[in-house]
């Protein structure tokens, strides 16, 4: 099965540290050669990111970010190849060492949200 798990935080203009990029690198390596991550993604700076918005009388608005009402926003993705949900949530928790927000304690502050992804059948 796949799972997408996506990282949110609160808003920062700090770009990841090299011990810290070298840390991820050691993780996503690690989780590509042994198959259980797919891929995987960093978002730049997510508080600049574009909402585009469908409304039940189908106006489309785009509003550009950063976004004032946003207490987080999107860090990155890593798609995720398990056989069940605790399993995808065990290869998440490796990412929760890696990546997420310091604190003023120094310590990381991050949240992973993970989803089963549809898949359809081969007969369809």
């Amino acid at each position: 099965m796949r799972f997408i798990s996506i990282l949110t935080h609160k808003p920062t203009n700090r770009l990841p540290t090299e011990a810290e990029m070298a840390s991820m690198h050691k993780l996503i390596v690690e989780g590509m050669q042994a198959g259980w991550l797919l891929e995987c993604e960093g978002v730049h700076f997510g508080a600049a990111g574009v909402r585009v918005h469908k409304a039940a009388n189908g106006e489309v608005t785009v509003t550009d970010g950063p976004f004032t009402e946003t207490k987080e926003v999107l860090g990155g993705y890593a798609l995720l190849n398990a056989a069940s949900q605790a399993e995808a949530v065990e290869h998440t928790r490796s990412f929760l060492e890696h990546v997420g927000q310091e604190t003023s304690e120094g310590s990381w502050e991050g949240t992973w949200e993970t989803y089963q992804l549809y898949e359809m059948s081969a007969e369809a």
